[in-house]
């Protein structure tokens, strides 16, 4: 339980720190964008309404968002550049970070020693594991791409 509790600890500091400190890039570019040649558009009344729900209903979407993966950065920094105040912020901040510090250090730390087991007592059986992993993450990977390469709705003719 010690292993758990320090590690959940360590991760929660480098979330805060990281969360946090996207959430100020983001309060920075907002500030900055304010000052630009864009301030024209984004103090037009429609980017004002969406400004003001996001200060006031985005502190939910800031703590869940640690509970997916690839979206956190996005809703801290989207929370910063749209100046959602301290107030609510930093709760959602605290009470995901935590979240995401534990679902981390408890899974992380069970799929590590499972790992560990796993290759002390059947060398060639973890070695397959691992090698089927990466295949598999490397097939998704490709075929993600391919999609991506190929616009939707065109169609390949031959015109020979």
């Amino acid at each position: 339980m010690d292993k758990i509790a320090l590690t959940a600890g360590a991760l929660y500091v480098i979330v805060l720190l990281r969360a946090g400190g996207t959430f100020a890039v983001g309060w920075l570019a907002g500030a900055g964008a304010r000052r630009s040649r864009f301030a024209e558009r984004i103090s037009s009344a429609k980017f004002l309404r969406a400004e003001r729900a996001i200060q006031r209903w985005g502190a939910p979407v800031v703590a869940v968002s640690f509970l997916t993966v690839g979206f956190q950065t996005a809703a801290n920094f989207l929370a910063g550049s749209m100046r959602m105040p301290l107030p609510r912020y930093l709760p959602a901040l605290f009470v995901g970070g935590a979240a995401w510090a534990l679902i981390y250090a408890t899974a992380g730390l069970g799929v590590l020693e499972v790992l560990g087991r796993l290759f002390a007592e059947q060398t060639a059986l973890g070695v397959s594991a691992v090698a089927v992993l990466l295949l598999g993450v490397c097939g998704v990977v490709v075929y993600r791409r391919r999609g991506a390469a190929q616009p939707s709705g065109e169609t390949v003719t031959d015109e020979s």
